[in-house]
């Protein structure tokens, strides 16, 4: 089993880019099914992940 260890003396660094992510952007997505959460990388502008999809009954 994997254990989790909180840290704030290091920032995580953008696979693409390599620099330290002080910051994320994010935009809003929004469909007839529902709307989603892109996170980019401030620097370089390239996609870190995508939130699941939340349905229009969830808000």
């Amino acid at each position: 089993m994997l254990q989790l260890e909180a840290r704030e003396d290091v920032q995580p660094i953008c696979p693409h880019c390599s620099a330290e992510l002080r910051t994320l952007w994010m935009q809003l997505l929004r469909g007839i099914f529902g709307k989603r959460h892109v996170y980019f990388c401030p620097h370089c502008r390239k996609v870190l992940g995508v939130s699941h999809r939340k349905g229009f009954w969830m808000g």
